[in-house]
């Protein structure tokens, strides 16, 4: 398949596909998915800094690399907690369990939550998940991941999995929340898959999962893998740091 050159021409064109769509259902969708903009940072091998903005379909394969933290989620540091908007690529990024590694790349977009086709945000209310966890109200993004297993998913003797945010809501400390005006959303990506600390609380930093373009058509893979100016393929993400709550089959394998 021949790519056009313009980036709003391949997204539009890749929209027409129709094996490319990660959910099935979208298959059967009358209503074509939406294109929007997504911004990305990205910290080039000789340590330079490069800043791009892309157009590409508003599926769940790129909403979920640019959709866990809202501004002001403060991101554990080297010099200490800064907000994630302020953020900039090779700043030295706390790991869980000691350790840091620099940020290679930051991704953002903005969406209006109220709109039916916008997936919605989870606030969670200081001490929800136990004394300063997290330590102030935090809103989280529909693909925010915890190193933490609800009840409701944890089985005998299960280790910590990463789970998607919207799995702890309970209606009381932890709800769905949908702002009535639009909202910065971004997620960061370092060399290696790893768990950080935003707001107190452990989160896993951006990985697509190894199948994530397993069903993608080569226009998709082309589009989503230009977001990413440190790899070109999906193996460049190397393997996820700890399995998903919703991989409990088959562990650090994504199902989409």
């Amino acid at each position: 398949m021949t790519i056009p050159q313009s980036l709003h021409r391949a997204a539009a064109n890749a929209v027409e596909a129709t094996a490319i769509l990660q959910d099935p259902a979208a298959l059967r969708s009358v209503n074509k998915p939406q294109l929007r903009r997504y911004e990305v940072s990205c910290l080039l091998p000789g340590g330079g800094v490069s800043e791009t903005r892309h157009i590409a379909p508003a599926l769940p394969l790129f909403e979920d690399a640019f959709s866990a933290f809202t501004r002001g989620s403060l991101v554990e540091t080297s010099q200490g907690p800064i907000a994630v908007e302020d953020l900039l690529p090779g700043d030295e990024i706390l790991t869980f369990g000691g350790g840091s590694q620099p940020l290679q790349w930051i991704g953002r977009t903005t969406v209006l939550p109220t709109r039916s086709n916008t997936r919605t945000l989870t606030s969670f209310m200081a001490d929800s998940l136990g004394l300063q966890k997290p330590a102030s109200p935090l809103v989280a993004g529909p693909s925010a991941r915890l190193l933490r297993t609800p009840p409701h998913l944890q089985g005998a003797g299960d280790e910590k999995r990463l789970t998607l945010a919207p799995e702890f809501q309970d209606g009381m400390s932890i709800f769905e929340t949908a702002p009535p005006s639009p909202v910065d959303l971004y997620h960061l990506c370092l060399p290696r898959h790893a768990v950080i600390t935003v707001g107190s609380l452990p989160f896993e930093t951006f990985h697509p999962g190894p199948d994530a373009l397993k069903l993608a058509s080569y226009a998709i893979k082309t589009l989503f893998l230009n977001l990413f100016a440190h790899t070109d393929s999906i193996q460049g993400f190397g393997p996820l740091s700890h399995p998903r709550a919703d991989s409990v089959s088959h562990p650090g394998t994504a199902i989409f």
